[in-house]
């Protein structure tokens, strides 16, 4: 390195780039898929979205869309049997606060759900617990509320139980604090976490017409894969009798394709993937392949080069007994070294890059831009950033990168004869 600095400075700057933006992408569906607070049952949870009504009768077309309703979850999904649990729950809402000390209301981010949605989801709890069913059957104004969102009412997040605050003007109580979840975990982001029984008209459809669409969209938690399954069918058979039983009237329900596991519902939302989770898949590997390759054929050059300069110093070692074997053998040590200084670079930057640009960085493989809510602070935590199999990925990615741009200059070199190796140095 002392010797070459400018190829040695080209090489780990080249590496490290590359390696970052491999890192950032890693990282990034690292967040998407892996089990991260709260969403530590993210492998067996299942999402189901909304469904489309069509009517075709007497030549007149009409279409519905929309989440599902009351009626749709008390008939259909509490009732599932290949389910550990179910919730119901509307997202996106946002409300305002009206603070005891009359600075002013400010918004907040509802989750309105109901006692499973906690079960789903790993809350950890700092003080207090979830509403109980009893307090979702009778409509009574709980709320789970965040750390940050107690601490900016009360002062605290210990011992706020029984407190009182007013939301939309009305009189909520606290129940539990909760440690809150990040933006980048969107299915159990909120400020506060409410009975779906305390929202007007929660009972009615959103069409006369129709009664089974409404505001609610459902998570299901399943055993395992098989179980999984199983509820696939389950559903399926559900949107099939009801097809049949409305067959007179021209009724036909569609769902797409859910329910979707988790993993799915990423890779669909990705960008590339259009709808079809195995596109998506393909998009991310042709991306992690353009950047292993255009790298390694640039840095393969660079070896090229600097190989051509050592070859009187491999005539002269190959002269007094060294073997072609332990001599390429250094060379792929000497530039791995290299490869792994530019590795731990191109981390530096990696982590850099995700957390000065976190607001968007997480978002730019996503098919679909989404405003972040005023005053959200899109944190990343120790667990994001510091995962093992991103440690992995990176350490692996050093070794073929090492490798493919190592291996062949090195071993075209040492296969010149040692006359013309020694005929170099003049």
């Amino acid at each position: 390195m002392r010797q070459n600095r400018l190829f040695s400075t080209l090489y780990i700057v080249g590496t490290g780039l590359s390696i970052a933006m491999t890192v950032i992408v890693a990282v990034v569906y690292y967040v998407k898929l892996a089990p991260i607070y709260p969403e530590v049952n993210r492998r067996d949870t299942y999402y189901l979205s909304g469904t489309s009504f069509e009517r075709n009768k007497d030549g007149r077309f009409q279409s519905w869309s929309y989440s599902y309703s009351y009626r749709a979850l008390q008939e259909w999904f509490y009732p599932l049997k290949n389910a550990r649990e179910v919730s119901a729950s509307t997202f996106g809402a946002v409300k305002y606060i009206q603070p005891s000390d009359r600075s002013g209301d400010f918004p907040v981010n509802i989750v309105e759900t109901d006692p499973a949605y906690f079960r789903i989801y790993a809350f950890h709890f700092f003080d207090g617990q979830p509403f109980a069913q009893s307090d979702l059957e009778s409509g009574i104004r709980k709320a789970v509320i965040t750390d940050k969102l107690a601490r900016r009412l009360f002062g605290k997040e210990n011992g706020v139980v029984g407190y009182q605050f007013l939301l939309n003007y009305e009189t909520y109580q606290v129940c539990g604090v909760v440690r809150g979840a990040s933006h980048l975990t969107n299915r159990s982001y909120a400020d506060l976490y409410v009975p779906y029984s305390t929202m007007e008209g929660y009972r009615d459809a959103a069409y006369p017409e129709v009664p089974y669409c409404g505001p609610f969209q459902v998570t299901v938690l399943v055993e395992d894969g098989k179980q999984g399954k199983a509820l696939c069918e389950e559903v399926h058979e559900i949107v099939r009798k009801q097809n049949l039983l409305h067959e007179a009237d021209g009724l036909k329900m569609n769902i797409d394709e859910d329910p979707v596991s988790h993993l799915h519902a990423s890779l669909m939302m990705s960008v590339g993937g259009e709808g079809n989770w195995w596109r998506a898949v393909r998009y991310l590997l042709f991306i992690l392949l353009i950047l292993l390759l255009v790298p390694a054929l640039n840095l393969s050059g660079l070896i090229a080069s600097r190989m051509e300069s050592r070859l009187p110093e491999m005539g002269i070692r190959k002269v007094f007994g060294g073997r072609r074997n332990e001599l390429l053998s250094q060379v792929l040590w000497e530039n791995f070294m290299l490869t792994l200084a530019g590795g731990v670079l191109g981390m530096a930057i990696a982590w850099i890059a995700l957390y000065g640009c976190r607001e968007w960085v997480f978002r730019v493989f996503d098919r679909y831009a989404s405003l972040i809510p005023e005053g959200t602070d899109v944190y990343v935590s120790g667990e994001m950033l510091f995962a093992p199999s991103v440690f992995l990925i990176t350490l692996l990615f050093c070794l073929v990168l090492n490798i493919l741009s190592a291996l062949i200059p090195a071993w075209l070199s040492l296969r010149n004869p040692i006359m013309n190796s020694l005929y170099e140095k003049r």
